[in-house]
């Protein structure tokens, strides 16, 4: 990662939401830029990207409630709807109206809503926040191709609460490393932040709570799914193929569903593609954008 993890965190400030400490980091000049992070890492994920992406734009990144240096508390209602809520209001307290977006995993579900929110408005006259763009990394964006992992299984069994007090560094960085690229995989000091970004504030204690986003893609699926049908704003997809979650299987099922498919396959690149292959999906991103007319 071209930015430590200190370095990282020292750039971050804090907003309040529902009562409690979020961190965020804004920096650049130019559109803005929403980048919504996966699960159960952080906006940590988006540090090898960084410093290009800040020359172009302004990138404002957070970490949703329950994840990264934000708020872990553990008597909370975690779900999509509520980490959509999150980054509206943030982007309402920053003043942006106008927003691209940049996701990645359990954020391109946070994404998938918060487009379907703005189809809603568009239907109903246009106030509100805008969405100009969105781009999808890795993601599960329909349950009928997303292959949980067996500790996300037992993660959100009636058993994830033990689950979740048993996880440690050492089964964290087997199960994490698993769906990287042959190739591309994390380095020890990387796997050492990740864990450290997992389970600061008490994150293990959660992980069962935050993972019922699985149940939540099922319960709305159609709504999610009709999102990126119905989306009048450019939409673009970059996957990495190798990802035993959600890769090639994932991209030949958007390019099933989806009208005029744009999608970017990664060879040899995992469930991380912006730590796996930054340069790449950079270059990916940037040339996507470059497509949209102003």
């Amino acid at each position: 990662m071209s930015l430590t993890l200190d370095a990282w965190q020292a750039k971050g400030q804090t907003f309040i939401y529902r009562e409690h400490p979020l961190f965020y980091v804004d920096e650049g000049d130019g559109e803005a830029l929403l980048l919504i992070h996966g699960f159960p890492t952080a906006s940590w994920d988006w540090a090898a990207m960084w410093p290009k992406l800040t020359r172009r734009y302004r990138c404002i990144a957070p970490d949703m409630i329950g994840f990264g240096f934000s708020a872990k508390p553990y008597r909370y209602d975690y779900s999509i709807m509520d980490q959509a809520d999150l980054h509206e209001a943030l982007l309402e307290q920053l003043g942006v109206k106008r927003v691209h977006v940049l996701a990645h995993d359990y954020g391109d579900t946070v994404a998938q809503e918060l487009l379907a929110r703005f189809n809603e408005r568009q239907a109903q006259g246009g106030s509100g926040l805008q969405l100009l763009s969105l781009c999808l990394l890795n993601g599960g964006l329909f349950p009928e191709t997303h292959r949980a992992r067996p500790v996300q299984k037992l993660l959100n069994s009636p058993l994830g609460w033990l689950l979740s007090r048993l996880m440690n560094k050492r089964s964290f960085a087997s199960s994490f490393a698993a769906v990287f690229g042959e190739n591309t995989q994390p380095s020890q000091a990387e796997l050492d932040d990740f864990w450290s970004l997992v389970s600061r504030q008490g994150g293990t204690r959660i992980t069962h709570k935050l993972i019922r986003y699985i149940n939540e893609r099922r319960e709305h699926r159609e709504r999610w799914v009709g999102a990126l049908q119905q989306a009048c704003i450019p939409l673009h997809v970059i996957d990495g193929a190798v990802d035993p979650v959600s890769g090639r299987h994932m991209a030949e099922r958007y390019c099933e569903l989806i009208p005029e498919p744009d999608v970017l396959l990664l060879e040899g690149i995992g469930h991380y593609p912006q730590v796996e292959a930054s340069g790449l999906v950079y270059e990916g991103y940037t040339k996507f954008r470059s497509g949209i007319k102003s």
